[in-house]
């Protein structure tokens, strides 16, 4: 669910994918589960939902893990 139509765009796919690439642009280098420890206490973001997002950014190439298993941006 890329683009839903008929519901929140708080579900899809692309909003939470802003959602955590917001949080990278604050915080260049984090791990996994601390991305989605802040992302959650501020979004309410599910896990489901988080590692969908997160994999949409890693197959886009815009997000990758680094050697230290530390997600950052593509440059």
């Amino acid at each position: 669910m890329l683009l839903p139509k008929d519901i929140n765009p708080e579900f899809s796919i692309y909003y939470n994918g802003a959602v955590i690439l917001e949080q990278l642009n604050k915080k260049h280098n984090i791990d996994i589960m601390s991305l989605f420890k802040k992302i959650k206490e501020e979004h309410g973001m599910s896990l489901s939902t988080y590692m969908l997002s997160l994999d949409w950014l890693f197959l886009s190439n815009i997000a990758v893990v680094n050697e230290r298993g530390e997600i950052e941006l593509c440059s």
